[in-house]
């Protein structure tokens, strides 16, 4: 049996059969209602195994089926509880797990592309591998100077699996809505489709990681392992241990859920700030909590993996959004529609009330008005609800702005890692973090801007 399914008519099958199955099932809960069952029951019966299915599928699948998967997964704090319930366990399952490629077929790629000798870099490889993600899994071994590494390798037709997978995923988006109900399917796939290239070329993974690892090597909060060897469809890194943060999720401490917070946030906006590059899969699957933070071994860290999707950001993230954030905190809402039309979120063909823009992104900004923000899931529902309910005035008007290219990931790496954070239930100092690392969220000291006006 083929170690990842490549043939298109296979693919396509198994991605038909989705909404074939959901419209199956359908007729299944119909036919149980007549026979006198509570449509409540049913209905909870139906989306649970809805939800097996789709894990069934996507996780066989892996490649582009997976990855859409995984990053809907982020996004499960938005949807009502009813939808959301029966759906988190198996969402949750694609961020840290998917069937395993043969061994053979690992020692095949690790012969073809280290070569004959491979076994001699190893003191010890483990055929059985620790992790699965969507487009390589991963195995634990021993490198010959005693390193505990993490040995990635890629799926052979991973790239072929992507691509077909998202085409085809992008024709279905209409009869995979109704799945996740006030999101938008389409711009997800599209934007996923962009980065395959990319997450598929380890020789840029490795640069990301080790930019990552070297700026952050004595950092008290945050761990990047190092690089260790790197070849075509292998990645060879420092293996570190850790609680995965899904099981922070389900079963951390409150301690240990706002200190991952905590620290997620901190990532989030001090790592384009110190390497340029914005980590943009900000999934379950890639966090670790680690012990021995700066207060001792019962203190925490974080640890991050996979750099196989960045945003490339010179100058850290833009001024722009620091600016806008800072003056829609201040009321100021004539400077933020200036700033949004100068910027391309209000196309120029539109012209939107100012006050009107203001009331629509205050809301959304409600964790930075405060020290502390306790996130949780009936928040991000309600402004997922506000935003997506067709009969209220945020949908209206939500509907005329416009998201620049530019600003494309950078808004689906905040939005999913604000979807984190919800599931997690942190409590997390964001201000503090926007103050320390957002350019323009601190407005310049009055005396240099004189003295800019002067000169």
């Amino acid at each position: 049996m083929s170690d990842l399914p490549r043939k298109a008519v296979t693919r396509t099958a198994k991605l038909a059969a989705l909404p074939l199955g959901i419209a199956g099932r359908a007729t299944w809960g119909f036919g149980k209602r007549i026979v006198g069952e509570s449509a409540e029951l049913v209905g909870r019966e139906l989306q649970q195994r809805t939800a097996e299915q789709l894990f069934k599928v996507l996780g066989e699948l892996k490649g582009g089926a997976m990855k859409f998967g995984q990053a809907l997964s982020v996004f499960e704090s938005a949807l009502p509880e009813e939808v959301a319930g029966p759906y988190r366990a198996a969402l949750t399952k694609l961020q840290e797990a998917a069937p395993p490629m043969p061994t053979r077929t690992v020692h095949a790629v690790l012969e073809e592309r280290l070569g004959e000798g491979w076994h001699e870099l190893f003191l010890e490889f483990e055929d059985k591998p620790a992790a699965a993600a969507s487009i390589g899994q991963v195995h634990r071994g021993v490198w010959h100077d005693g390193r505990e590494v993490a040995v990635k390798v890629q799926y052979p037709g991973a790239g072929e699996a992507l691509l077909s997978d998202l085409n085809q995923l992008s024709r279905f988006s209409r009869l995979l809505g109704p799945l996740i109900p006030g999101m938008d399917i389409k711009p997800l796939i599209a934007e996923l489709k962009d980065r395959v290239s990319e997450e598929l070329d380890y020789g840029l993974e490795a640069q990301a990681q080790q930019a990552h690892a070297d700026e952050f090597e004595d950092d008290p909060d945050v761990v990047v392992p190092q690089v260790v060897h790197q070849s075509d469809q292998v990645l060879v890194t420092e293996w570190i241990d850790g609680v995965p943060l899904s099981e922070i999720i389900s079963d951390g401490t409150q301690e240990q859920r706002d200190r991952a917070g905590q620290l997620l946030a901190r990532f989030l906006f001090s790592g384009p700030a110190r390497t340029g590059l914005l980590h943009a899969d900000p999934h379950p699957g890639n966090f670790r909590l680690l012990p021995g933070g700066p207060e001792g071994e019962d203190d925490w860290r974080l640890g991050v993996l996979d750099f196989g999707t960045v945003d490339r950001l010179p100058g850290g993230l833009p001024a722009t959004i620091g600016e806008s954030l800072r003056m829609t905190l201040d009321g100021e809402a004539e400077a933020v529609y200036e700033l949004l039309c100068a910027e391309g979120f209000v196309k120029e063909t539109m012209e939107l009330d100012p006050d009107a823009v203001l009331d629509y992104l205050l809301p959304i900004i409600e964790p930075a008005q405060v020290d502390e923000f306790t996130f949780t899931r009936g928040w991000m529902r309600s402004q997922a609800g506000r935003v997506a309910d067709p009969r209220s005035p945020a949908y209206q008007l939500g509907k005329q702005l416009n998201l620049p290219p530019s600003y494309l990931l950078i808004h689906r790496v905040t939005l999913s890692t604000i979807g984190v954070l919800c599931q997690l239930g942190a409590a997390v100092r964001l201000r503090e973090e926007l103050e320390e690392w957002l350019p323009g969220f601190v407005p310049e000291d009055p005396v240099d801007g004189d003295e800019a006006a002067e000169a």
